[in-house]
């Protein structure tokens, strides 16, 4: 009778070195960020963006930096989470005087997670208003509207008026009693300013009265030019804040050179 061949013994597998843990080869990790680089190139050789990228990122900045300064990031987070969120909501949103209560309702009630977007639209506006007016106040206390960022801080009352605009226009959309009565009494308010006041409420309520146009008016204001305008001002002042730098807290003092010092003798 034949005998069988014995089987064959079981390779010892290889002992896996620190860079192969997760089971990524050392070969496949030079690949991969090989291929990366390659393509940040390939990218660059077209656009040149890697000068502007690294005068924008890598600048010096003052001694005693603290908190304080992360007031305009933090606001321009809060206009980042804005656009994101009012993107979602005008998905089911009807600017429509007979139909946006309801669709709202609908987007509260019935669709997955809207009631979580639009709380944070909510919110949002309250919390971006603050801190526009915190950053506003962090920079009049350190004097950093002086020379030569006076230009800067034009850029920044508009857009602090802007950001109040932005939430006045969207205080009437859900269009209910409250919102209703209360856009009729802050165009009246703004209608008792001298000069453009009468014009300026004929423009927001699209006629002499409220009527149909007056939603849709509010809502191409909110939607449309507010955000398109306030986008285009954050991009100017981003570009004045990295080619002026930031100022130090007043309360540090600058270094004197000792050979810029007049000899008094």
């Amino acid at each position: 009778m034949a005998k069988l061949p014995a089987p064959p013994r079981p390779l010892r597998p290889r002992p896996k070195g620190p860079s192969e843990s997760n089971g990524e080869h050392p070969e496949d990790r030079g690949k991969l960020k090989g291929a990366g680089i390659s393509a940040v190139d390939w990218i660059d050789e077209r656009t040149a963006m890697s000068g502007g990228a690294r005068w924008l990122m890598f600048r010096k900045i003052p001694r005693g930096t603290n908190w304080f300064y992360t007031l305009g990031s933090a606001t321009m987070f809060a206009f980042l989470s804005q656009t994101v969120t009012g993107v979602f909501l005008a998905m089911y949103y009807d600017p429509n005087p007979t139909r946006a209560y309801e669709s709202v309702r609908h987007l509260t009630n019935d669709v997955f997670l809207g009631e979580f977007v639009r709380g944070m639209h909510k919110w949002g506006s309250s919390v971006m208003v603050v801190l526009i007016f915190l950053h506003m106040g962090r920079t009049f206390f350190f004097g950093a509207y002086k020379y030569p960022r006076e230009m800067n801080w034009i850029i920044g009352v508009v857009l602090l008026i802007l950001t109040l605009l932005m939430s006045f226009s969207g205080y009437l959309l859900p269009f209910d009693q409250r919102s209703y009565w209360a856009t009729v009494v802050g165009v009246a308010i703004q209608g008792t300013s001298p000069l453009i006041g009468p014009y300026l409420a004929d423009f927001l309520r699209a006629g002499p009265e409220f009527g149909a146009t007056t939603l849709a008016r509010f809502y191409s204001i909110h939607m449309l030019i507010l955000p398109g305008v306030i986008a285009g001002l954050i991009g100017a002042h981003l570009y004045l804040v990295a080619r002026q730098g930031t100022t130090a807290p007043p309360w540090l003092k600058a270094d004197k050179d000792p050979e810029l010092r007049r000899d008094e003798t």
